[in-house]
């Protein structure tokens, strides 16, 4: 990949930002990320009245001495969440394009250590074909996550990627534990829906990033052309075809994706999804600083 984004002035600015949990979190103590139970941080949050079996350790003797009764003092809890990125590494993602397989590597890894800043546990997992390969493992703290990040700018992106599939042969989802971001640009013939529904169904925070080159957005084809789908290997394949190019397919197709988007947009929305839709053109830190604020994934 001879592009990349990735360089310290593009971390550094990532450093007074953080990843925002809209739900309640059922992690692991350790964390930053304050939920709405109480814990053993030195916080303090309320009072109650004494229950038996309570610790006594935590009984304010002062109101004892003003009120006589019994009040222990309760402090907030901070959770570690578990943050899964799933990547597609189809060949639509970058195979002929290096500068949209960047902004995706570029995407992955902010939202990586966003993660490992903030002490939480992080997973990259890449999706290829009908399983998501995770080569880190979980990645805990910015020494392993540099170490990562030096190889996932050696990404290839090729073939085709099952998105509901990979994500339901994942071995670890987590339940209610983090946030889920899947980053594609959703070109497939998979039911993704259904890995969405998965997610929620286990409790997860879900984001979708899709990436679209200026050439996605508007091709400026003409004339008589020969259009050949990257992810396919045979070249019989019914998705290639012969087309004459005239201004009414053209206005056609920008109609079928603006359809295309909206219906993202919308299952998203009824079902309380982030998702966010960038045109690769666009510098990546409006994207960071500026989508990703709109949709309340970071703060």
């Amino acid at each position: 990949m001879s592009i990349s984004y990735l360089n310290d002035e593009f971390f550094s600015r990532l450093e007074t930002m953080s990843l925002n949990l809209k739900s309640s979190l059922a992690g692991y103590f350790g964390g930053k990320h304050l939920v709405k139970t109480y814990g053993q941080t030195v916080e303090f949050a309320d009072f109650r009245e004494y229950q038996l079996g309570d610790d006594i350790r935590r009984i304010d003797w002062n109101l004892f001495s003003r009120f006589e009764k019994y009040f222990m003092r309760l402090y907030t809890d901070e959770r570690q969440m578990q943050v899964q990125v799933f990547l597609d590494c189809s060949a639509s993602m970058g195979s002929d394009d290096p500068a949209k397989a960047a902004y995706a590597v570029a995407a992955s890894a902010a939202l990586g250590f966003l993660a490992v800043q903030n002490m939480d546990k992080l997973s990259l997992n890449f999706m290829r074909g009908i399983k998501s390969e995770n080569p880190f493992g979980t990645i805990i703290g910015k020494n392993a996550f540099f170490r990562a990040i030096s190889d996932l700018e050696q990404m290839i992106f090729d073939g085709e990627t099952d998105i509901e599939q990979c994500i339901k042969n994942c071995p670890d989802t987590g339940e209610n534990n983090g946030i889920t971001v899947i980053i594609s640009d959703f070109f497939t013939d998979s039911n993704w829906q259904n890995a969405i529904d998965y997610l929620l169904y286990k409790k997860r925070q879900v984001l979708l990033i899709q990436l679209m080159t200026p050439e996605e957005l508007d091709p400026a084809y003409e004339g008589r052309v020969n259009l050949i789908d990257s992810e396919s290997l045979d070249i019989s394949d019914t998705k290639n075809m012969k087309l004459k190019i005239t201004r009414s397919l053209r206005e056609a197709y920008a109609e079928a994706l603006r359809d295309f988007v909206e219906n993202i947009r919308t299952f998203c929305n009824k079902r309380g999804v982030g998702f966010i839709s960038v045109n690769t053109a666009e510098p990546i830190e409006r994207v960071l600083f500026g989508d990703l604020l709109k949709v309340g994934v970071m703060s």
